[in-house]
């Protein structure tokens, strides 16, 4: 197999010996002195997200989440990297795959081809020993039948699926959010539950039971799940931006800032975006907050005689 020195690199891939280095302090790609193909491959795709202005920590959170939703070694190389605001997807095996969320996402450039996949969840929640192929397929039916419109079928095959795989995070997730549609709050309520008990880790389910405990005005559970979905996925926008709009209609208008300045900092751009810049400045026009930071030394007020003396330690002098 070839292998291609750094300088190699730097001379093929057209980049500077400063930009590897930043890719490698960032935990983008090992350090190393010799490179595979494959590598320059890696590079080659980190190279044009950053172009793209592409956070290094957004790239970092969604290949490692790749790597533990499908099992990939190395997913820049794996599968097709695409942009999606200021995140990236993969596709993969046919289907679009925001891998932070586990869920399937509609591939608008691909909207017109045959195996274009409409918004829904991956099985990315496997057992160590891997799921039977029916299941798999029962699955891909059942989500099938809901880009269909039969949602009748789509309950029953995800309802069979349950029964013979009573783990399967993913059925739970897509079968509630069939009854969340059909306005069934309690019944989605109960799946989405099932799903973080069948996965603790699966951030989805946090997401959705938030989104309906939100429906059914128990805002305190709400933001709990809202916070849970954060947790396990400190880069999942759209969790901060609920999470902001809960803290607001509880009246805690400092917690709904902090999250409407995370989601910024995740989506910089589009009307969900605009929207919190709106909030941001209303909330410190009404409320005007102190900035405070640490240090290590004393700092006395400006342009002030600092009134401090110093007292032995053995001495009986009172120090106010």
């Amino acid at each position: 197999m070839s292998s291609y020195t750094r300088r190699d690199v730097l001379r093929i891939l057209q980049i500077s010996a400063r930009q590897l280095q930043g890719w490698e302090r960032a935990g983008l790609i090992p350090p190393q002195q010799s490179y595979s193909f494959q590598d320059l491959g890696q590079l080659r795709t980190l190279r044009l997200l950053r172009e793209e202005d592409v956070p290094a920590a957004s790239i970092r959170h969604s290949v490692s989440a790749m790597k533990a939703v499908a099992g990939m070694e190395n997913p820049l190389v794996e599968a097709a990297v695409v942009r999606t605001g200021s995140r990236i997807a993969f596709r993969h095996l046919g289907a679009m795959v925001d891998p932070i969320r586990r869920q399937l996402i509609f591939d608008f450039e691909r909207a017109g081809q045959k195996d274009a996949v409409a918004e829904a969840v991956l099985p990315l929640a496997v057992p160590a020993a891997g799921l039977q192929r029916i299941q798999q397929d029962q699955f891909l039916a059942a989500v099938q039948a809901e880009e269909t419109g039969d949602k009748q079928r789509a309950i029953q095959v995800y309802t069979d699926i349950l029964k013979a795989d009573p783990a399967y995070a993913a059925a739970y997730i897509n079968l509630g959010t069939i009854y969340f549609h059909l306005r069934q709050y309690g019944r989605a309520e109960e799946l989405y539950r099932k799903a973080t008990e069948a996965d603790p880790e699966y951030v989805l389910a946090f997401f959705d039971l938030g989104n309906v405990l939100d429906e059914l005005e128990r805002l305190d559970q709400s933001i709990e799940a809202y916070r849970r979905a954060t947790v396990l996925a400190p880069r999942y926008a759209d969790a901060h931006y609920n999470l902001a709009l809960a803290y607001e209609r509880k009246g805690e208008r400092r917690k709904a800032l902090r999250h409407w300045q995370a989601y910024i900092r995740l989506d910089r751009s589009g009307p969900w975006a605009d929207h919190a810049r709106v909030q941001i400045r209303k909330l410190l026009a009404r409320e005007p907050l102190a900035i405070t930071w640490r240090t290590d030394r004393f700092l006395p007020p400006a342009n002030k005689q600092a009134d401090l003396s110093v007292v032995p330690p053995d001495s009986d002098q009172n120090v106010p």
